[in-house]
């Protein structure tokens, strides 16, 4: 008896130094120690303090509607905006990817295979055109559904195709990681590596600034509770 107890209080405060450091977040509890905000990462100093002057121009709507949002609106999917010969989505990809291949007789436009080291994950994951290609699948950081909810749906056509086509706003991603976020907002959605956080919140901040899109009252609160917690370097 008395090892199984010990056994207890080792796993107790096993998971209570995790909490303290922030490697764990149980459920309705979050982490009461000062060091654990450095756990979401950093980014250029002169950024964040920029991001953070971004922030507070944001505009807030109570309950953005979704009402009208179809992908459509936002024009064709990767079309080649830049005219560079190549879709949207191998640009991301011949970005993102480690080491990538490209299909011959494509002009070095078609990505055959590569690496990826998943922002979102922490995960390295292979890329090989074919039956897996969507392991890896480019991410709207702010998601074409939000944007339409926050500001969007009163654009012009070709500001949306130059939304949705807009290289700041794309991330080659882990592809269960993509489909869980779906379009979620920062108030709904992080990516499961916490060292990736201050970086995805510091974006969506540009973003939204950038295209002079909203946020939910949720998502304001907790943008600038994020913006609080990064790290500048």
């Amino acid at each position: 008896m008395l090892r199984v107890a010990a056994c207890a209080v080792g796993a107790v405060l096993a998971v209570v130094m995790a909490w303290l450091v922030g490697l764990v977040d149980p459920p309705g509890l979050g982490s009461p120690a000062p060091w654990a905000a450095s756990q979401i990462g950093a980014v250029p100093a002169s950024r964040l303090e920029s991001a953070k002057g971004a922030w507070a121009t944001l505009a807030i709507e109570g309950r953005p509607s979704r009402s009208g949002y179809s992908r459509e609106r936002f024009g064709p999917a990767w079309d080649d905006v830049d005219r560079n010969g190549c879709d949207t989505r191998n640009d991301v990809l011949a970005r993102d990817l480690r080491g990538p291949a490209f299909v011959k007789g494509t002009a070095d436009c078609l990505v055959a295979s590569g690496s990826l080291s998943d922002p979102y994950t922490g995960r390295l994951i292979p890329f090989v055109r074919g039956e897996r290609s969507a392991d890896v699948q480019i991410d709207h950081v702010v998601p074409l559904s939000d944007a339409w909810q926050k500001g969007a749906q009163r654009w012009s056509a070709e500001q949306r195709l130059a939304f949705a086509n807009d290289p700041a706003n794309l991330l080659a991603v882990d592809g269960g990681a993509n489909q869980q976020k779906g379009g979620a907002d920062l108030s709904a959605w992080l990516p499961p590596a916490k060292q990736f956080r201050c970086e995805y919140a510091v974006r969506i901040v540009e973003i939204k600034a950038k295209y002079k899109l909203s946020m939910a009252d949720a998502e304001y609160r907790k943008a600038g509770e994020m913006l609080g917690q990064c790290r500048s370097e």
